[in-house]
């Protein structure tokens, strides 16, 4: 016997790794990055649009107000009889009494006439011109000494009681930090609500969504029913705009489920057509004289071949292979009826078949392949064992998938395979004439099933009863 020897054989799959890279987004994170991007654009415009309307509008309170504190202080200066203006004896707001307030009046008169608030004693308005009577102007902020200012002026003339008029340039300002700072707080706040108001919007946005995106989910979770064996078609009620997708899906589930039927029926019709003729000729060629004995026995040998091969490539273009759309078939049942079925045959061997099956182990497939795959596993261990043989059926992790995988193994206490064997015995596509003798077409039969159902199969030692071991890996879909 030869030392233990693996042989794993599986159809090729596309890797995952590079497809999960390049795995679009769903529907829900497309809505929420896009909900979130236009918010942020709508909500930001809103911002600069409310932020510009209030500054708008607190330039033109502050240009109100003092105009205001300008005529205020105007009302208030006198002249005498001689032409000399006379300052007022009181001011509008307590600021102008405090020096550095922020808040100026500061008053222009002809032959150099200059008049201050008490706020503005040391302050530099140089820059002040006076204006003619009637006239009015609103300016800021200008870089001053003293920093940014908005300032009021307003050009006067004061009648005295020789009806003569003396001009008055009357200006009230009033330091940006103050308006600015006013302005602060209202972005403050704003940016503090637009963003609670935000936030609120995207979680609403992401609640409808959901709420929107429910009937998908419901498609979605009938399917993996289906696809789990749990249903034979979509039979909830879904929304107006899903019911052209999900009949044509039960359309597509029943064409594929009539097709595999009908195949199976042509198949099996041809099996009879070919078998029955094959008969025919065996029959005859048996009764045949004993003087055409080496003829017949030549043709008979043939005739075997040709029944042989007809069984073998019937069994392979039988096989269903991995379906999107297959019922769960329970194994422990059929198991022990095939191993009953072999105790009988092989009751002379005396052979004891153990068991090691998970209890809710399935196959996700055709029942046909199931005892095909588990037949022939079982008879050639049966046919090579001495007394014992195992059965073991484990479900394998899912790792997130519909379905779970299963790891399916046969184990006898023969002589095992040798290693220069294994090849020829699992290669693929073997004529009749060219199998390994004793092993029949079973195995090259386990392998088109296997390959059928994008599996693994490898041959080794059995660690227990040194034998042969067939293991059978089915990976989740």
């Amino acid at each position: 016997m030869g030392a233990d020897t693996a042989l794993p054989s599986r159809a090729p799959t596309a890797t995952t790794s590079d497809a999960a890279s390049r795995r679009p987004l769903s529907l829900a994170a497309r809505a929420a990055v896009a909900t979130g991007f236009v918010l942020a654009g709508f909500l930001g415009l809103v911002g600069l649009t409310l932020s510009q309307a209030n500054k708008e509008r607190a330039l033109s309170s502050l240009q109100q107000r003092l105009q205001n504190f300008a005529i205020a202080y105007i009302t208030n200066f006198d002249v005498n009889r001689y032409g000399r203006v006379l300052p007022p004896d009181t001011s509008p707001d307590p600021n102008f009494s405090r020096p550095g307030s922020g808040l100026y009046a500061v008053a222009l008169g002809e032959r150099g006439y200059h008049w201050e608030s008490s706020s503005a004693i040391g302050r530099d308005f140089n820059f002040l011109k006076p204006l003619e009577p009637g006239q009015t102007r609103f300016v800021g902020p200008v870089d001053t000494r003293m920093g940014r200012l908005y300032y009021f002026s307003y050009g006067v003339a004061l009648d005295t009681l020789e009806k003569k008029s003396v001009p008055l340039t009357m200006t009230v300002a009033q330091t940006e930090d103050q308006f600015e700072g006013d302005n602060a707080v209202y972005r403050r706040t704003l940016v503090i609500w637009l963003s609670i108001l935000g936030v609120m919007l995207i979680v609403l946005q992401l609640l409808l969504l959901r709420w929107s995106l429910t009937p998908l989910r419901k498609v979605a979770s009938d399917m993996s029913r289906v696809e789990r064996g749990d249903s034979e078609r979509l039979d909830s009620q879904y929304p107006l705009e899903l019911t052209g997708l999900t009949e044509r899906i039960n359309a597509f589930i029943d064409n594929e489920r009539e097709q595999r039927t009908r195949y199976r029926h042509t198949l099996a019709d041809l099996a009879h057509s070919l078998k029955t003729p094959l008969a025919v000729i065996r029959s005859q060629l048996e009764s045949v004289s004993a003087d055409d004995l080496p003829r017949r026995s030549g043709v008979l040998d043939q005739v075997r071949r040709m029944d042989e091969l007809v069984a073998y490539q019937l069994s392979r273009a039988a096989t269903s292979g991995r379906q999107t759309f297959a019922s769960a078939v329970p194994i422990a049942g059929h198991a022990e009826d095939l191993v009953q079925s072999l105790e009988k045959v092989y009751a002379a061997k005396n052979v004891l078949c153990e068991f090691d099956i998970d209890d809710d182990a399935v196959f996700y497939g055709e029942q046909g392949d199931l005892l095909e795959l588990m037949g022939n596993l079982l008879e050639n261990a049966f046919k090579w064992a001495s007394h014992r043989v195992l059965l073991v059926v484990k479900i394998e992790p899912s790792g997130g998938r519909q379905r779970p995988g299963l790891r399916l193994s046969v184990e006898d206490d023969g002589p095992g395979i040798a290693a220069d064997q294994i090849e020829k015995v699992l290669q693929r596509g073997v004529r009749g004439d060219e199998r390994v003798q004793g092993h029949g077409i079973g195995l090259s039969i386990v392998q088109d099933i296997v390959h059928a159902y994008r599996g693994e199969l490898v041959v080794d030692r059995s660690p227990e009863f040194g034998g042969a071991r067939f293991s059978v890996q089915l990976t989740p879909v």
